[in-house]
């Protein structure tokens, strides 16, 4: 059982380690060719921040693994909105538009009242699947009349790379995704049968997992008074993950899930807590020390609600 874990934990890190040096660079070498950051923001960092999640969703659609799908998107979609958030505001109070709040918490909602719906029956199916990425896509294109994008970017990219450095980073994170997300899957999958636990807790952790590089990131960046972590780019994969990633899986092979009352409440939970994290967003204008302890306690529950 050991390897099993020892497994697990360094597909994991592979998987988290090469998305992020894969999207970052991508985004470095798109500035060098003179693409706007408004563009980057909207379509590589948008869409790349998930890609733990989506190649995560891929595989375990591949191998029938729907639990650990679903555990995957819930587990870092309620870690992200509490966890993650609370941490950061500790260390750096987060100032938030009331109008931002609204269109990108809109948008988080509205992805995750989806996500839930398709599930209502324990299966995604294919059409539904590429349904949930046309609304991602009409998020994007919310997001473009909104003018967003610009301000994600420069939260990610620090300077123009030239395509013989930053290509072979890009291949090289990417390769890291691929080998990573196969090793973790599988070794999630086996430990799960191991242990005599569930898939859907196995995804849960995984979710956890793929959020800690982001918060990691955005806490270095707050203790260094780096001001403009953006709503946008707090909340963007949130929006990504329960409609684009959870979408893509199904593109591959319809998720099916075995434990429906279990997802049932967990779903909901996470739908109840984001809610409430944008009420104090909204309410108090961003995220101060005082609430940000709120947040991390409203994550606690994760695993009781199970």
């Amino acid at each position: 059982m050991l390897v099993e874990v020892a497994l697990f934990v360094a597909g994991l890190a592979a998987l988290v380690f090469g998305a992020d040096r894969a999207v970052t660079a991508a985004a470095e070498v798109a500035r060098f060719y003179g693409v706007s950051a408004f563009f980057i923001g909207v379509t590589l960092i948008s869409v790349g921040t998930s890609v733990p999640e989506m190649t995560t969703s891929i595989y375990a659609a591949t191998y029938g693994a729907g639990d650990l799908v679903v555990g995957n998107i819930v587990g870092s979609e309620t870690s992200q909105i509490t966890l993650a958030i609370g941490i950061v505001a500790l260390i750096s109070p987060i100032v938030a538009e009331r109008r931002d709040v609204m269109i990108y918490g809109g948008a988080m909602t509205l992805a995750m009242i989806i996500m839930l719906l398709t599930l209502e029956d324990g299966v995604i199916q294919r059409s539904e699947g590429f349904l949930m990425m046309l609304a991602y896509v009409n998020f994007v294109y919310t997001l473009y009349t909104n003018e967003g994008g610009e301000e994600i970017a420069e939260e990610v990219v620090e300077e123009e790379e030239t395509p013989e450095r930053g290509l072979p980073r890009v291949v090289f994170g990417l390769v890291l995704v691929v080998v990573g997300g196969q090793v973790m899957v599988t070794n999630g999958i086996e430990l799960a049968r191991l242990v005599g636990i569930s898939e859907y807790l196995i995804g849960l952790l995984t979710g956890l997992g793929t959020t800690a590089p982001e918060v990691v990131v955005a806490g270095i960046a707050a203790r260094e008074g780096q001001e403009g972590i953006s709503v946008g780019a707090i909340l963007g994969s949130n929006i990504t993950d329960p409609v684009f990633s959870l979408g893509v899986g199904a593109l591959v092979a319809d998720v099916v899930v075995t434990d429906l009352g279990t997802v049932t409440t967990s779903g909901v939970y996470m739908l109840a807590v984001s809610v409430a994290v944008l009420a104090l967003f909204y309410w108090r204008r961003g995220i101060d020390r005082r609430a940000a302890l709120l947040c991390i306690g409203l994550y606690l529950p994760t695993f009781v609600v199970l």
